[in-house]
């Protein structure tokens, strides 16, 4: 038998994880409409707010590395969402910005949010509920951001 600090159910990061995973699963079908990942879709949100950004600009919004935007980048740029262009200044930098397909997507998807949170208030989540939620995990992602930063990971 399995000390208790293995046992699956005692691991709070399954569940992190399995929130994530039917998030995900929540969102794909508005997502599919648009012909987006949720990465994908996660990447626009950035670009919504400010287009013409640098990639370090995604990079530190979503905390991914290059290593994990770069194939995803292609793939929009591909489906005719966002160019890719060398900065000006620094030609080494590289600057993301939409096209006027993924301006118009904008649209589209600016219903998604708002069906996501019907969706769970439909499941009994109130409002206050749901706030309370968002900044409980703001609370934990700066204190784990700080901690991964003191570790050096």
């Amino acid at each position: 038998m399995s000390s208790p600090s293995l046992l699956l159910e005692d691991q709070l990061c399954f569940r992190f994880y399995t929130v994530v995973r039917l998030i995900t699963r929540l969102y794909q079908p508005h997502l599919d409409r648009l012909g987006l990942t949720y990465p994908q879709y996660l990447v626009l949100l950035v670009l919504w707010e400010q287009d013409g950004v640098p990639l370090s600009h995604i990079v530190d919004r979503l905390g991914l590395n290059t290593n994990t935007l770069t194939p995803l980048l292609k793939r929009l740029e591909a489906a005719g969402f966002v160019t890719r262009m060398r900065g000006t200044v620094d030609s080494r930098q590289v600057i993301l910005c939409l096209t006027p397909q993924a301006k118009a997507l904008r649209e589209e998807a600016e219903d998604i949010p708002s069906l996501f949170s019907s969706k769970l208030r439909d499941a009994g989540c109130a409002e206050g509920e749901l706030s309370a939620l968002r900044e409980q995990l703001d609370h934990l992602i700066s204190r784990l951001e700080t901690l991964t930063q003191s570790a050096g990971v």
